[in-house]
């Protein structure tokens, strides 16, 4: 048996690097969980590797832990690290379970023998005996009597913690219904892909890119492989969630963010033992610990919540691609409206037609200049009209901003340079960056006068000028699953929100899409502007039209004839991914380059641009220093690098922010690498 284990703490600190040594506990393997003295602390550790001596004075760990990491999960931690500019510890403590959680157990009771004749029972005991086998619940006394009377046996089994999913959506069946033409042919070339083989499903909305995930997850779990299926938020998108779990039962297991620590616990032992052979989740069911997978399945592709906004700031697209080489595994991403990165990479599959045969919605963009309000006249009459509706406008609140008329005071965040938002309903102005919440002011805090002017118009603002019944769902919504529920059972009305109304949904009776400000995304300072813009409206206008009747989509814009606008009312995917990919290839943006954003952030003033401008200067053609706006008290400077060889680019920011950050004065500093920034 091996004397030493490796290992690599659970720990934040950027300079401190594993692995370490330990002795090795009795049944320890690589893989194993334990509880380690660490720095006058008691922290969580992964074995990496075995070994028979050490050359240091080795610390006895204070606990083996249930869980273990399977060895490809152990394998990639330290890759993950690379990839993205972090640290193994930081890539493990994204894969372990939750810590301090334990199986729950439960007694169950079970019938031994039937009463003998004549021997006397209570009506009570009659009734339990009645009733079992049973959970033993409120009547464990009485069982305990039964079972001293060797009637009964009452035994200690594992409970699981079963997650809640939103049903819905409509049932399709067991079997699901029959494949399309196009259905079958995407799916027969899915399940002859090679081992390891990267494909990219391309379908229109309402196409049926479901059911053909659905029918490859079938053949792969015959094949005695495992299935990972990625989705952008589960909270907005529970319908595909419901169909897996109609078609495949116990065997799917859910991961995702909002889960208690006690359901993610067992939802990921289940998979690590093998009971469950499917998972379904967001963004960190990528590192879910499946063994033998065969199928990897990234629903909408295009959406930017697939990238991670803490350190590690991984794409859950690229670690599912690195999980797939490894277990020899087919990866299938789905989109309407596919990143151009995909689509210039990827083998395609096409679903060109709605399985209903229905033609796809038709758009109108309505041009906006010279209305008055938020809705034009024409867009107020449509939504009349329209039995249901769904309405996106990106942006929260009330107002944008508050100023005052007299002097032009803007109210703004105190720990972030950015203006308060107005949210009505609760009475405040708030900071959507850090949280920072006031209430609405009677009078100006510079000059005194009451004049305070609103600025700009929000979801809770849009709500009381629409027509009829008004579903809202955005980021101030407490559950989206009920918003969702509420609109499908009703008759009528209009579901309002952000851009989580155009993520995905079904339903069949919509028959009015609007999009309220389409140049909003367009006005980004971003090269993915367009990208965006195209892909918000097209996936907006594929909500619609599902049902009997051809659906109708009205866009308002300042800029009628933008191209993204136009080639997204004529539903004309491959056109946009072929100028947009002409434009960055010319202007050297990804696919044809990696970017690399590292960010500086300090308290101290001044620190941050010094630590960006030292960073800028050991990597030469980088861009910046450039200073960013005021976010949580802290000052922030940006170093951008554009590089055609990812892997030296990635290697040369490692070792200058390791550089950096052991510098003299550099403790205030937090550093942040971004590598292929959203």
């Amino acid at each position: 048996m091996p004397k030493v284990a490796q290992v690599e703490p659970i720990t934040t600190a950027r300079v401190l690097r594993g692995p370490f040594d330990y002795s090795c506990p009795e049944g320890a393997e690589v893989g194993s969980v334990l509880i380690v003295p660490f720095g006058g602390r008691d922290l969580l550790a992964v074995v990496t590797a075995l070994k028979d001596s050490s050359e240091h004075e080795l610390s006895e760990p204070k606990q083996l832990l249930p869980a273990s990491l399977p060895l490809d999960l152990v394998a990639l931690g330290p890759w993950l690290a690379d990839e993205y500019c972090s640290t193994p510890a930081r890539a493990y403590s994204l894969m372990l379970p939750p810590r301090g959680v334990k199986e729950r157990s439960a007694l169950y009771a079970s019938q031994l023998r039937e009463p003998d004749e004549g021997e006397r029972l209570t009506d009570n005991q009659r009734q339990l005996l009645g009733t079992l086998p049973r959970l033993a619940g409120a009547d464990v006394a009485a069982l305990r009597r039964l079972e001293k009377r060797g009637l009964v046996q009452l035994d200690e089994q594992s409970q699981r913690r079963a997650p809640r999913h939103a049903e819905v959506g409509k049932a399709s069946g067991k079997s699901g219904p029959p494949l399309t033409a196009d259905q079958a042919a995407a799916l027969e070339q899915l399940l002859a892909a090679s081992p390891g083989e990267q494909l990219l499903l391309h379908g229109v909305t309402g196409s049926g890119k479901t059911e053909v995930y659905l029918r490859a997850a079938a053949e792969v779990l015959a094949a005695s492989r495992t299935v990972l299926v990625l989705v952008p938020e589960i909270a907005l998108t529970p319908q595909i969630i419901s169909r897996f779990i109609e078609r495949f039962g116990e065997t799917v297991a859910v991961i995702h963010s909002k889960l208690t620590p006690g359901e993610r616990f067992d939802e990921w032992m289940r998979l690590r033992s093998g009971e469950a052979r499917i998972c379904i989740g967001a963004r960190s069911a990528v590192f879910a610990p499946l063994s033998e997978i065969g199928l990897i399945i990234v629903d909408e592709e295009h959406d930017s919540s697939y990238k991670n906004e803490g350190d590690p700031r991984y794409d859950a697209r690229h670690v599912a691609e690195r999980r797939a080489a490894d277990h020899g595994a087919v990866l299938v991403a789905g989109s309407a409206t596919p990143r151009a990165e995909s689509w210039h990479r990827l083998r395609r599959l096409s679903l060109p037609n709605r399985v209903d045969q229905l033609p796809l919605p038709e758009v109108e963009i309505i041009d906006l200049r010279g209305a008055p309000g938020s809705l034009h006249p024409a867009t107020f009459q449509a939504l009349v009209d329209s039995r249901k509706s769904i309405v996106l406008l990106n942006r929260r609140g009330w107002s944008n901003y508050l100023s005052c008329s007299s002097c032009g005071y803007a109210w703004e965040c105190p720990q972030c340079d950015v203006t308060l938002v107005l949210h009505r309903a609760s009475g405040s102005i708030s900071c959507h960056h850090c949280g920072h919440r006031e209430r609405v002011p009677e009078r100006c805090a510079e000059c005194g006068s009451v004049s305070i002017a609103r600025h700009g118009t929000g979801t809770e603002r849009l709500e009381t000028e629409l027509p009829g019944k008004v579903f809202r769902l955005d980021g101030d919504a407490t559950d989206a699953g009920a918003v969702l529920r509420a609109f499908e059972q009703a008759d009528q009305g209009i579901l309002l929100g952000t851009q989580v109304v155009a993520k995905g949904h079904d339903f069949p009776d919509v028959e009015l899409g609007v999009v309220v400000d389409a140049d909003q995304t367009l006005r980004f300072p971003d090269f993915r502007a367009e990208e965006r813009t195209f892909s918000l409206v097209t996936q907006l206008a594929g909500r619609s039209g599902r049902g009997s009747e051809r659906g109708r989509v009205i866009v308002q814009s300042l800029t009628p004839d933008a191209p993204a606008l136009v080639l997204a009312a004529a539903h004309d995917a491959p056109t946009f991914l072929e100028e947009e990919l002409a434009r960055r290839e010319a202007l050297r943006y990804p696919p044809f380059s990696t970017l690399i954003r590292i960010v500086c952030a300090s308290p101290q003033p001044g620190a941050a641009d010094e630590a960006a401008s030292e960073l800028q200067a050991a990597l030469p053609g980088s861009l910046g220093p450039a200073p960013l706006f005021r976010l949580r008290g802290r000052e922030r400077s940006q170093v951008v690098i554009k590089a055609e060889d990812r892997h030296a680019a990635v290697e040369a920011v490692n070792a200058a922010v390791g550089r950096v950050a052991k510098g003299a004065g550099r403790k205030s500093v937090a550093i942040s690498v971004d590598v292929e920034p959203q």
